[in-house]
């Protein structure tokens, strides 16, 4: 699972977007590790989220995540 955290923190450093959906994360780990489940993929982002490396922005009708610290994603 460690793998995959690197790789989701990779890609949301990386991102021109400072929140992005679950689907763009799960693609950008697949492209590093093909045979990921969506399963394993929620459990290490569920897990950063845990470690508040990560946070959830609601949008009302959907989830993002963003990586804490960068652009907009904490309320003020």
């Amino acid at each position: 699972m460690e793998d995959i955290k690197k790789a989701i923190l990779e890609f949301a450093e990386t991102s021109k977007k400072t929140k992005f959906y679950f689907k763009d994360m799960e693609k950008a780990v697949r492209k590093v590790y093909p045979d990921t489940k969506a399963r394993e993929v929620k459990k290490a982002a569920t897990a950063l989220v845990t470690e508040e490396v990560l946070i959830y922005f609601s949008t009302g009708s959907s989830t993002m995540y963003g990586l804490k610290g960068r652009g907009q994603t904490e309320d003020h």
